[in-house]
């Protein structure tokens, strides 16, 4: 089950629209009566689920790198203002 044969508009989508996708998903599961009848929706569930993993810590590690910039920045500024 790789995340790769999910539809290419997933990859595309931005967190909040993939865990909505995933909310639907489960939605339509808690209502089967069938569990048999969805084994494909869970399978895509997982799937979307392993996409999702990913995309958010791709996300987390921007957002990491970002702000130790950020912080080297202010740092670096302060110390140029001791020294002068």
């Amino acid at each position: 089950m790789k995340d790769k044969n999910l539809p290419n508009n997933f990859e595309k989508k931005s967190l909040e629209e993939l865990t909505e996708q995933a909310n639907n998903i489960i939605q339509t599961l808690e209502k089967e009566e069938d569990l048999g009848k969805s084994i494909n929706k869970y399978q895509e569930l997982i799937k979307l689920n392993n996409l999702i993993e990913k995309k958010f810590q791709s996300t987390s590690k921007k957002i990491s790198l970002t702000t130790k910039e950020k912080i080297k920045r202010l740092l670096s500024a302060k110390n140029d203002k001791k020294i002068k």
